[in-house]
């Protein structure tokens, strides 16, 4: 299906149903059809990666019309939303997000968010994955989302889908002039390490807490780290194959 206006959208993210970042992604869904579907976490699930809840039952609480909640992690949200709360009608696109703060490098591997749109990938959808950038210490502003996603959507969803591919979108932070440029990049790299703080707990037991990355520097200057470092907006298209192709035939011959 190439046109939008009787296209089925499903609507989910991993800062849970009661979202800032959804009901903007929501705004914009139903915007560009009527039939749009949100199905979210009950509560917030950010980064949980591609996880599946499997050592308990799922249950699914309805919030409004089309839109529900599943007390487990975005990919089963997606799962669940696909094969059970849609009925015999699959969306044709899935929207995740936006989520509160940036997914670029290598937050891809943790973040729920566009573990949602991976296993939207895995379903055979189509599927993007949408994070604004914010600043350090203050509300998030949407602003460059809501104006943006769209007709971001409008133009992708006539792009020529692969098989296996998602697409992930970040947003720079407001500037005072309107962001004018997207910028098709790769995932980056950055320069620093993941933060670790240690302290002890009020019975004086020593702890560790996983931080936040310390900067968000690059050398790559054509990464999704750079284009929001520049004001741009970031457009990556990713792939579920992980394979390292180029090492086939050379670790091939190595096991022989």
């Amino acid at each position: 299906m190439t046109d939008l206006k009787q296209a089925r959208i499903l609507v989910t993210n991993d800062d849970g149903i009661h979202a800032p970042g959804l009901k903007v992604l929501e705004a914009a869904a139903r915007s560009l059809c009527d039939d749009v579907w949100v199905v979210a976490p009950e509560v917030e699930q950010s980064a949980t990666s591609h996880s599946l809840t499997t050592r308990r039952p799922l249950r699914v609480r309805r919030f409004g019309e089309r839109r529900l909640a599943v007390d487990g992690t975005p990919t089963d949200c997606v799962l669940v939303a696909v094969n059970k709360l849609l009925g015999d009608r699959r969306p044709d696109l899935v929207l995740s997000g936006v989520n509160h703060g940036a997914n670029l490098a290598e937050d891809v591997g943790y973040s729920g968010t566009v573990a949602a749109a991976m296993e939207a990938a895995f379903l055979g959808l189509r599927a993007i994955a949408f994070s604004q950038v914010g600043t350090p210490g203050q509300p998030v502003d949407f602003a460059p989302a809501e104006a943006w996603i769209p007709r971001l959507v409008e133009r992708l969803y006539g792009f020529d889908w692969q098989r296996d591919q998602l697409i992930n979108v970040n947003f720079p932070v407001p500037q005072a002039s309107a962001i004018e440029e997207v910028r098709v990049t790769h995932t980056g790299r950055r320069d620093a390490s993941v933060g670790l703080v240690e302290g002890q707990d009020p019975g004086g037991r020593p702890y560790v807490w996983i931080g936040d990355w310390a900067a968000d520097t690059t050398s790559d200057r054509e990464s999704d780290l750079a284009a929001v470092d520049e004001g741009a907006i970031a457009v990556t298209p990713l792939h579920l194959d992980l394979t390292h192709h180029q090492a086939l035939a050379a670790l091939k011959d190595r096991l022989r």
